[in-house]
């Protein structure tokens, strides 16, 4: 592909029909370890300061974004983010992820990926194909290790990560938004239904009995989850996707390296977050037991709220139903793509007990 870079610091409108229509289908050529397109190539390399000559851009996974892994010199230094247009609501709302983010950094013991400014001094800059049409990119510091989701059993992991959850909350609650901050949401209407962010899950089968029991599971979520009010003590900011891929180890060290999807949600919503694509595994009952045990030593859970955590782990299982209808095939690893599977299995573990990831 071959064309001339722009690089552009004016916000685009969130809402402009230009960014709605397009989507990231501009990588839809691209598999894991291919080149970067030339523009965003350079595009990069003019906003953050870099020779395009020992720069390579090396696409990691299309999901909600596109990301390249940022080498100079043939050593890996950065991980770049390139923005679905129109999916976050723009430079505006990535602002606001990373004044979250940087809010954070304060927390002692927690390891978190750091953004590196661009050479105007903001944490993002807007590329232009050859097409004019506007990309948001972010780039962060590289961070070495393992990705847990391969991890052959994550579960061990999970006390931080529960802790972890439990820190970020307990700073939620007392932090102050600067002004114009905006984040989407995480409600209910946003997981499932006519309106859900990710696709319906209704999508990802046609068997009538398949469909009853999925739509069972629903219904009885719902019921459990109509007393879970948004009140400051359960309603903030969250990260919403401390799930396996998201969390880099190094021997004992945890780093969360991304939060593209951070927003305002129940705060339980972070349990079944943490366990996304992943509840259907048989380590799964471990990992959940971790997560609470590991969030108790910092804020208590009572039953009640764990009942509400099955029933949003529940939801976010069908959530991700419907985000296989609508992702590449390849943003999850071969032995994850059979969703639906796991997504019946946690049905019938749910409509038997509401907590049973945590029952044994």
């Amino acid at each position: 592909m071959t064309g001339t870079a722009v690089v552009d610091d004016t916000p685009p409108a969130a809402t402009a029909p230009a960014a709605q229509e397009q989507s990231l289908a501009a990588f839809d050529a691209l598999t894991s370890g291919s080149p970067s397109p030339y523009w965003l190539h350079r595009g990069v390399c003019a906003a953050w300061g870099l020779a395009p000559d020992r720069v390579d851009l090396v696409l990691i996974t299309v999901s909600e974004n596109a990301t390249f892994r940022l080498d100079v010199d043939g050593r890996p230094v950065g991980v770049v983010r390139v923005s679905q247009p129109g999916y976050v609501g723009g430079p505006a709302a990535i602002a606001s992820e990373f004044a979250w983010l940087g809010s954070l950094h304060g927390l002692d013991g927690v390891d978190l990926i750091a953004p590196v400014p661009t050479v105007r001094g903001t944490f993002h800059a807007v590329v232009k194909d050859q097409l004019g049409q506007a990309w948001t990119v972010v780039s962060t510091r590289f961070v070495r290790g393992t990705v847990l989701e391969d991890v052959a059993d994550p579960a061990p992991f999970y006390r931080t990560i529960g802790r972890w959850s439990a820190l970020f909350h307990e700073h939620s609650r007392t932090w102050t938004p600067p002004h114009g901050f905006t984040r989407f949401s995480w409600d209910l209407v946003d997981m499932v239904g006519p309106t859900a962010r990710w696709g319906s899950w209704e999508g990802a089968t046609n068997d009538h009995e398949q469909r009853a029991l999925l739509g069972a599971a629903q219904r009885r979520a719902f019921e459990i989850l109509a007393d879970l009010e948004k009140t400051p003590d359960s309603w903030g900011v969250i990260h919403a996707d401390l799930r396996p891929s998201n969390v880099m180890a190094s021997g004992d060290r945890l780093t969360v390296i991304d939060f593209d999807d951070c927003g305002w949600s129940y705060y339980l919503y972070d349990f079944a977050a943490s366990l996304s694509f992943v509840d259907a595994e048989p380590y799964a009952p471990a990992m959940a037991k971790a997560w609470v045990a590991g969030y108790q030593e910092v804020s208590p859970l009572t039953p009640h709220d764990l009942r509400h955590a099955g029933a949003l782990a529940m939801l976010r299982r069908l959530q991700l139903l419907g985000w296989t209808t609508t992702h590449r095939i390849d943003a999850l690893p071969p032995e994850l793509r059979d969703q639906l599977s796991g997504a019946l299995y946690c049905a019938r573990r749910f409509l038997e007990s509401p907590t049973w990831l945590l029952d044994h």
